[in-house]
């Protein structure tokens, strides 16, 4: 094992030991499945070890970012400027038939008023584009959800562009990108106490464990019942065939109660999505075996 190897593979206050070299070797293995780049974060959050491959490497968020964007409203309803049950004016053209969006096919006729608590829903367990951006538009831009990261000590995020951005523009997704240790430190400051009152705490997490989306990513390969909040991300493809990113990252429960903070980014890679799943599945299963028996 090489130095740079062991600088990203590491135990809090101690140095390596066999085992989680042994968990980082076969992660290094399911990656070479694919030519695009993987960026892995891991680590149990009550003891702190935490194993990493390509940790530092900005990659696409996609639609990862709205669990920050709903962690920044949230913060505005703890803070008493909004309200879960506020009602938010939408109107049929904010409802966009060229993306994602179950919202829109619930509303086609839009110009309904929908409460702030259905759109977190839609936008974190369905991952609707159309109620992402209209949370964005909420708190006046992504700029604002920037901020709020940036306050909580997360440095190596940014959240330049919304979903139409995205959508417009190939390049905004690499600028809304997040080194997967980033993500990780987010994930675990959420699952902390303090952060979001304990109510909206909740509410986030209900609507990761409840979301459908992302079935053969990092829950695909869990034993049945293995409880696991998460937000996936997935790009589209260019004329080469080349995905910019797709990602899922969350906080799985072990069997003694302790809990994993996962993220599994793949970006820039051309092969097949179900491959790419895959990937994300094994390391996750790699990932809960090693941490279940510790």
């Amino acid at each position: 094992m090489n130095i740079k190897s062991i600088s990203t593979l590491f135990l809090i206050g101690i140095a390596p030991h066999v085992f989680a070299q042994t968990l980082h070797q076969k992660i290094e293995n399911i990656a070479s499945a694919t030519t695009g780049k993987v960026g892995v974060a891991m680590m149990n959050i009550e003891t702190h070890e935490r194993v990493m491959l390509n940790e530092n490497e900005p990659i696409p968020m996609q639609s990862v970012f709205k669990f920050p964007l709903a962690m920044a409203v949230l913060n505005q309803v703890d803070a008493g400027k909004l309200s879960l049950n506020q009602k938010i004016f939408v109107t049929k053209k904010e409802l966009r038939t060229d993306t994602w969006s179950p919202l829109q096919k619930k509303y086609p006729d839009g110009n309904t008023e929908i409460s702030i608590a259905e759109l977190i829903q839609y936008t974190v367990s369905e991952s609707d584009n159309n109620g992402c951006d209209i949370l964005f538009k909420l708190l006046s831009g992504p700029k604002s959800v920037q901020n709020y990261i940036r306050k909580l000590g997360i440095k190596d995020m940014n959240i330049v562009g919304n979903e139409e951005d995205m959508q417009n523009d190939w390049n905004v997704q690499y600028a809304n990108s997040s080194t997967p240790i980033a993500m990780l430190q987010l994930l675990k400051k959420f699952n902390k106490k303090g952060i979001l009152s304990s109510s909206s705490q909740d509410f986030l997490m209900k609507a990761m464990i409840d979301s459908p989306t992302g079935a053969k990513r990092l829950k695909y390969l869990l034993p049945k019942g293995t409880v696991i909040a998460h937000k996936t991300g997935t790009g589209g493809r260019n004329k080469a065939g080349l995905i910019g990113a797709i990602n899922d990252a969350g906080i799985i429960t072990l069997p003694n109660g302790q809990h994993l903070a996962i993220v599994v980014f793949v970006s820039n890679a051309t092969e097949p999505d179900d491959r790419l799943e895959n990937i994300i599945a094994q390391i996750s299963k790699e990932a809960y075996q090693y941490f279940s028996v510790k």
